[in-house]
């Protein structure tokens, strides 16, 4: 692991006049720390281990040393001499274009090969002879295993993104490719993060590594941080709402909102799309051509929202992205990091935004210890808050038309007629008004408050989440539970029972988790061996079952469902 160096130009590092050139003409001037401290080591031929977030600069950290190894060795042959590993299509896209553009003054030949592309045009390219070839691990085996892929004149290998790669399953692709490598290869791995399965990948393939960690620059005391992270606690039931609610208050430019599922995906982006927002689904449905439309819309600036799971989002760098929203705590520490490395780029402000379940204070501290800093709990935005940024806004969009006064003039003999015979204030009150409609794009009368949630800090003394007393879910029914409820009640279906290992505390505890219930809001419970019954108040039992379709109960998914047939006519 290295220090910082100091600042250095890129013609201190010992490129050629070519690369220089390329590099002048994109703009840049001085190279990132991660550039500065891996080129010169990788010039020399050395093995490397690079430990960067997302958007520090590692792909010219690692495409300008390799472009200037292959000028020097020249690039006659039609076998690669250089091969980038990268786990998505479109990270492979992006790093094969940024190549393209650094090497055009040494006429490198560089080709992506990748899944959703026709084969038959990557045959054509590779058989005609090319430099460079950046490839998903599965399409580069694909090709190795037909014989069209040589890397016997390999003289470096890149794996991008390595940790990403391993938790898509590529580990074995990776493995196979490796061993298929020419033995005295150069061998660079970059990684956001350094699991042990990455240190057992570099204990095995690379020699002697120099290991070189850059970390993002520390804020300065007293500054504002790059990405501000905040978690709203929220009932699952009510998610979606929240989130609404929260991207009308941060009116973001560009965001990426972070689902489990592609039917949640769709799911969310229809509710979205519903609440006015231009919000656009990516998923593995997709196809490539859909997905990249997607993509073009969004950096056009005609999408506003990215609904996506984390497979189909990976590999993607989009400059004009202001927010990241995790619309579930992520599993990992890890993925929390590289989501919330697609912000605050460039010394731009970026913003973090989980939505948690009471119930995930756990996951919320591992995510502070692991990326020291803190996560700042937020409530649900109200109606009134709501109401006072719309107005706010709406104030804004007023104060910018009144500074462009040559466009109001033709209004004015509307002003004067309505002044004749109401207050002036009247008219100008009545005016926001309508502006005000327009702009919130909602009928704000049909909005309802949201309830408020805090997060479970330990367990809590409540007799009901405990075992239940004797009697209970012993298949009768009645459960020995007293429901709390002043209305009717009902009964849900749940398609698990007893050979499935439930008891009434796993009831009990999964569906005060999911939804706003408590446990005195839970009535008799009946556990046969494939089913149970669960009885609850009549006006809160669309929540639970919405909540409990989304969940799991004791690791596995169950049919939830009203009863069918009312105890009394049975």
């Amino acid at each position: 692991m290295q220090d910082d160096l100091p600042p250095t130009l890129f013609t201190d590092l010992g490129l050629r006049a070519e690369l220089l050139d390329a590099l002048t003409a994109l703009g840049y001037e001085e190279p990132t720390p991660i550039q500065a401290q891996t080129i010169p080591p990788l010039l020399e031929g050395r093995d490397l281990l690079g430990q960067a977030a997302t958007g520090t600069g590692k792909t010219a950290a690692f495409a300008l040393p390799a472009l200037e190894r292959l000028a020097a060795s020249g690039t006659e042959d039609k076998a690669p001499r250089v091969l980038v590993l990268a786990p998505t299509r479109e990270l492979a896209t992006q790093v094969s274009e940024a190549m393209h553009k650094y090497g055009r003054g040494i006429g490198a030949r560089v080709l992506p090969i990748y899944g959703g592309q026709p084969i038959v045009r990557q045959l054509r390219a590779l058989s005609g002879g090319v430099d460079v070839v950046v490839a998903t691990p599965g399409r580069a085996l694909d090709h190795i295993g037909r014989g069209t892929l040589d890397l016997s004149r390999l003289h470096t290998v890149v794996l991008d993104e390595a940790d990403e790669m391993l938790d898509m399953g590529f580990a074995e692709d990776i493995e196979s490719i490796l061993e298929a490598a020419p033995a005295d290869r150069q061998t660079v791995l970059f990684s956001a993060t350094m699991p042990p399965r990455i240190a057992r990948m570099v204990k095995k393939h690379l020699a002697d590594p120099v290991h070189i960690e850059v970390k993002r620059a520390a804020t300065p005391e007293g500054e504002a941080p790059k990405v501000r992270q905040a978690a709203y606690v929220v009932h699952r039931p009510h998610k979606a709402a929240a989130l609404g609610r929260i991207l009308d208050l941060e009116v973001p430019t560009a965001a990426i909102v972070f689902c489990r599922t592609r039917a949640e995906v769709d799911a969310l982006t229809e509710t979205l799309n519903g609440r006015g927002y231009r919000a656009e689904a990516l998923h593995g449905g997709l196809s490539q051509e859909q997905r990249s439309k997607v993509l073009q819309r969004l950096r056009a600036g005609t999408t506003e929202l990215l609904i996506a799971t984390d497979v189909a989002a990976r590999g993607l760098d989009i400059d004009t992205l202001t927010h990241v929203v995790n619309y579930d705590v992520p599993a990992s520490p890890e993925t929390y990091v590289h989501r919330i490395g697609r912000v605050g780029r460039a010394g731009r402000e970026g913003v973090a935004i989980t939505l948690a379940q009471p119930r995930e204070h756990r996951m919320l501290k591992t995510i502070e210890k692991i990326t020291r800093q803190p996560v700042k709990i937020e409530k649900v935005p109200t109606i009134a808050d709501l109401h006072a940024r719309r107005l706010e806004l709406t104030r804004a969009a007023l104060q910018e038309s009144l500074l462009q006064e040559d466009e109001l003039e033709r209004f004015r003999v509307v002003v004067e007629t309505l002044a004749d015979e109401f207050d002036v204030m009247q008219v100008a009150m009545a005016a926001v008004r309508l502006a005000h409609q327009a702009q919130a794009g909602v009928d704000e009368d049909d909005e309802e408050e949201i309830p408020q949630a805090s997060l479970d800090r330990g367990p809590k003394p409540d007799r009901d989440r405990g075992p239940a007393r004797p009697g209970a879910g012993g298949g009768k029914p009645g459960g020995g539970r007293r429901l709390d409820a002043e209305g009717p009640t009902t009964r849900i279906f749940i398609g698990a029972g007893r050979s499935a290992g439930i008891r009434p505390q796993d009831l009990v505890g999964a569906i005060t988790g999911e939804s706003s219930l408590t446990g005195r809001q839970i009535g008799a419970i009946e556990i046969t061996d494939r089913f149970s019954l669960v009885e609850l108040p009549e006006n809160r039992a669309d929540e639970v079952i919405a909540a409990m379709r989304s969940s799991t109960i004791k690791g596995r998914k169950a049919t939830v469902r009203r009863e069918k047939f009312d105890r009394k006519r049975r």
